[in-house]
């Protein structure tokens, strides 16, 4: 397949909320243009672009998907993204391969929580936009307050190209007409307002407009700059199960949509110089957007910045000095793959067996990165165990392909719990990521809460404790006497032994056993079983045996003394508190700060963003904050998003560490 030119290539991404129709609109696209021989539905199960089982099975689309149409004497590619908030990760990566964001909106739903965040997050990395309003034949639909609720809540530069015929069963065309017959909304007003847009992002252009000279075809080649100066939103109508307005929908795109050498302006970032890249350069840049598996091939979709890709070049990722061959190319069209010879500066192409993740950047010459657009952090975390005896490092390996295919997907052990925790948007998110690996790799796991990391500390101090360890056998004996002095130290300050002994009350030899064995008790906790944290101990007297005294014999008696003082020194429990920034429409403001309040936290603030939102800023025990994800879901119907990060420690209230600590005592000991 000969690669186009960068001048007549255009890429789009698809997004908005689940159940806006982007699959149905992208396998319209594929029809319309002859690229499918059928019109593809997700309802029956034949759709190209959810391919996945899961996705036939649910109905929705889980991964993004690739696929790419001709029309007008341009190549379009097109990546079709997860409408769930679960499965951002996903439709975030997909915008690092596009100039021109696809935002679809449902006329039946309206505008939804996730089109509002797409349309922002696009924005602000700087993409070009286009709105779809999509379903408009549907029974249900409430087409005509649709535009004035888009410029209330995205601005007046979101103007109609075209509008309803009446009937809903096709469209009038606002840029080259200025009359027509249409079930809402003037032709000639909304022409006028697509004219002045354009022209308003060329001065040159202006002063003709003003002198009654501009032509159809000056207004064509200003179209793109206009949108992609933002200076435009194209608005445009279309129904893609009846595919209505599609064959619109493509010119416009051909018109409106910026070329990669228009678009979106990529930097290159190299010992933290910037250099903005150039299509034309001689030297290629891609960077990874999508990794998939098929048939036990890795796949990963790069969109070429720069330069030209071949079979036979010699990649480079930074920080790795070993170079990648991208071996055979390939065209995607949804889950099938088409070799290529090569893919220009503007394309998208896929490349096997690379040992890439989303987000990588290759290159030939000197290169460096690329940025991608901002991740939430992944909030939603699970505890997992895997049922059969040895699977660990089978689980690990899995999981790890998991994490190169999804930047919303994490995998940590937690040292202070020995915990293998997996992080993830929401509970819908990791549940798919655990059925795909019982799937794929016949692997599973039993998953539970996460154990939060509490520490212990002490309020008080203990003076003059003293333990002794004697043991005595057939043999050689074990004695060791040891006497500290325990003493709280600065928060954040950490352990702190001092050697206070004048003499030879202990041998100097002995008295590093001291220390270790204190550092040992204070890792495995005291009061409950947690690390134990700022304390400051002073090793002032002991005894030492001339026999039986040892290595070991001086650590236990550490521990000892350590496990006394401490339950004498005004011990507390320490729990995370964390940061919480809730994002919500503001109706569900009051039920958000209620909600907070019954889970210890503490307000810290609030601001209203554009579209009628609200972020809640509050203080919050991690304790309470672990079933969020799920408890803000069900306040805010869906509508509502939140981001937590680690804020401090702080004590444990006194009846809420008498119940952890019974519970405690309790599992050790059955």
């Amino acid at each position: 397949m000969a690669a186009p030119t960068v001048e007549n290539i255009r890429n789009i991404v698809l997004v908005g909320h689940g159940g806006a129709g982007k699959t149905s609109l992208g396998e319209a696209l594929l029809h319309k243009t002859g690229a499918s021989n059928r019109l593809g539905a997700v309802q029956d199960k034949t759709s190209i672009l959810d391919a996945a089982d899961d996705e036939k099975e649910k109905q929705c689309s889980i991964d993004s998907a690739i696929c790419f149409v001709s029309h007008g004497g341009k190549h379009i590619n097109i990546v079709d993204t997860p409408g769930s908030i679960d499965f951002c990760g996903q439709a975030i990566a997909g915008l690092a391969a596009a100039e021109t964001a696809v935002v679809v909106v449902s006329a039946t739903a309206g505008i939804e929580v996730n089109t509002r965040k797409m349309m922002e997050r696009a924005s602000r990395y700087g993409l070009s936009r286009f709105i779809v309003i999509n379903k408009i034949a549907a029974e249900n639909a409430h087409v005509e307050p649709l535009i004035g609720a888009l410029q209330e809540i995205f601005g007046a530069t979101c103007l109609p190209l075209n509008l309803p015929k009446p009937g809903f069963k096709g469209v009038v065309d606002c840029f080259t007409r200025e009359s027509g017959d249409t079930a809402f909304g003037d032709v000639a007003s909304a022409h006028e307002g697509v004219v002045e847009a354009i022209v308003g992002a060329d001065e040159d252009l202006m002063e003709k407009y003003l002198g009654g000279e501009v032509s159809e075809d000056e207004l064509r080649g200003a179209a793109a700059q206009a949108v992609a100066a933002g200076e435009l939103t194209p608005i445009l109508f279309t129904d893609a199960r009846q595919e209505i307005g599609i064959a619109e929908l493509l010119d416009a795109v051909c018109t409106f949509a910026p070329n990669p050498l228009q678009g979106k302006k990529r930097t290159l970032v190299r010992d933290g110089q910037e250099t903005e890249i150039d299509p034309n350069g001689p030297d290629f840049v891609g960077q990874v957007f999508k990794v998939t598996n098929r048939a036990n091939i890795k796949y990963s979709a790069v969109r070429v910045l720069s330069g030209k890709l071949t079979s036979d070049q010699s990649l480079h990722v930074v920080g790795e000095k070993r170079g990648l061959r991208p071996g055979q190319l390939h065209k995607v069209m949804g889950d099938q793959y088409t070799e290529s010879d090569a893919a220009a500066a503007g394309d998208i192409v896929a490349l096997a067996k690379l040992d890439v993740s989303v987000g990588d950047t290759l290159f030939t010459g000197t290169g460096g990165t690329v940025a991608m657009p901002s991740m939430p952090s992944p909030m939603c975390s699970k505890a997992i165990t895997p049922q059969s005896r040895g699977d660990e490092d089978k689980v690990s390996g899995a999981l790890k392909r998991f994490t190169e295919e999804d930047p919303c997907f994490a995998v940590e052990r937690i040292a202070q719990t020995n915990e293998l925790v997996i992080h993830g948007i929401g509970d819908l998110h990791l549940q798919i990521v655990l059925n795909r690996m019982a799937k794929q790799f016949k692997l599973q796991v039993e998953v539970h809460p996460q154990k939060i990391p509490y520490r212990e500390t002490i309020t008080g101090s203990a003076q003059n404790v003293e333990y002794t360890h004697k043991k005595q056998t057939g043999g050689a004996g074990q004695f060791g006497r040891v006497m500290i002095n325990l003493l709280p130290n600065e928060r954040g300050a950490g352990y702190e032994f001092i050697d206070k002994i004048f003499g030879g009350a202990i041998d100097q030899s002995f008295r590093p056993s001291v220390d270790k064995g204190i550092r040992q008790q204070m890792a495995e906790g005291v009061l409950a079983g947690y690390p134990v944290v700022d304390c400051k101990v002073e090793l002032i007297d002991g005894k030492t045996h001339p026999v039986d005294s040892k290595d070991i014999a001086f650590q236990i008696a550490g521990r000892g003394a350590f496990r006394e003082a401490f339950m004498k020194a005004k011990p507390v429990l320490l729990e995370p508190i964390v940061l919480l920034e809730v994002t919500v429409p503001n109706d569900f403001v009051g039920d958000v700060l209620g909600d907070i309040a019954s889970r210890r936290g503490r307000p810290e603030g609030q601001d209203s963003l554009p579209g009628d939102l609200a972020v809640v800023k509050a203080k919050v025990p991690l304790a309470e904050a672990s079933d969020y994800n799920s408890r803000l879901s069900s306040i805010t119907g869906g509508q509502g998003s939140f981001s937590m990060e680690l804020s401090h420690y702080e004590n444990v209230p006194s009846n809420v560490q008498q119940q952890i600590v019974a519970a405690a005592q309790k599992k050790s000991q059955d």
